[in-house]
């Protein structure tokens, strides 16, 4: 197992163990409610916030305050989203994703709520998904309230950056790649086409609170299931570490399949320290379920 991580106390971490076999046995009975987490997509490209290498030891994501009170913020946001997103917006599922919409397919789960942004798990196929933090693909006017394609917007940014190439140190879970102040430079950021307000990513950044509805329809969720089974995710913010408080204290089984330690590991049956794809492709080996190779990119899926 690897260390405990160190935002996380030893009371706190539950020791990994290897064997899939419970949540295989969890799917098996049907009612399995999904909660994934940013690692389920490292597999496709995409980095976790958490965990060894995490972007957070090195990159301070953007926050709602910052970006709309500060014209500044919105243009170093805009330039490093717009980079990343020639990377992001190319990923593909992973056998994880495609082992979680498989076991859709087959009625074993009684819902799916992704913390993620990048559409990944609809690619693969799956249905019904909630997304908690929003996605990345849609584009939100602050203004209006339009809702537009990003690849809309990224064609936009393309005319009006011309040239526009800087090589990035690293890429963020959010699509943001990490630029300096000097490779930003003048960037210009493309206002909303309806009203010419300002525009940002259908995400709930840090320091946003997720739309009550969303929250409501996540807590239903947990209130049917008869399992949660949380999937790559270190659970540290809180709107995900609620589901599994809730779920706890409604006797509802918790299982994580997570390499590292969580926070919400002290409410869980067990941790599997395993990388998602293996376990789930696994796990769908001993139930028979059969993946599905077909899948689309996350700004195909409509």
């Amino acid at each position: 197992m690897r260390p405990t991580l160190s935002w996380i106390s030893t009371e706190e971490a539950l020791p990994g163990t290897t064997d899939p076999a419970p949540v295989a046995d969890a799917l098996s009975r049907g009612g399995v409610l999904v909660l994934s987490g940013a690692g389920i997509s490292t597999e496709s490209g995409i980095p976790d916030y958490r965990g060894e290498g995490g972007s957070l030891s090195r990159h301070t994501p953007m926050t709602y305050q910052d970006f709309t009170a500060d014209a500044g913020a919105r243009r170093r946001y805009w330039a490093r989203s717009h980079l990343g997103w020639r990377t992001f917006g190319h990923a593909r599922p992973n056998a994880g994703h495609r082992a979680v919409a498989a076991f859709g397919r087959r009625g074993l789960l009684s819902g799916l709520i992704t913390q993620n942004v990048d559409g990944l798990h609809q690619a693969a196929g799956s249905e019904g998904v909630v997304d908690l933090h929003g996605r990345l693909d849609r584009v939100v006017c602050l203004s209006c309230g339009d809702v537009s394609p990003r690849r809309e917007l990224a064609r936009r940014l393309e005319e009006a950056n011309e040239g526009f190439a800087p090589v990035a140190a690293s890429m963020n879970p959010d699509g943001d790649a990490d630029l300096t102040d000097e490779q930003v430079g003048d960037f210009h950021v493309a206002p909303c086409a309806v009203c010419g307000g300002v525009l940002k990513p259908d995400v709930v950044f840090f320091g946003e609170a997720v739309p009550p509805q969303r929250v409501e329809h996540c807590r239903e969720l947990v209130r049917e299931a008869t399992t949660l089974l949380v999937l790559g995710s270190s659970l540290t913010v809180m709107s995900g570490l609620r589901l599994v408080r809730q779920a706890a204290r409604a006797g509802t089984p918790v299982l994580i399949v997570n390499r590292d330690p969580t926070r919400g590991d002290r409410h869980a049956l067990t941790r599997i320290a395993l990388p998602l794809g293996p376990a789930l492709a696994t796990v769908a080996g001993r139930l028979g379920v059969p993946l599905d190779d077909a899948t689309r990119g996350p700004d195909e899926v409509r």
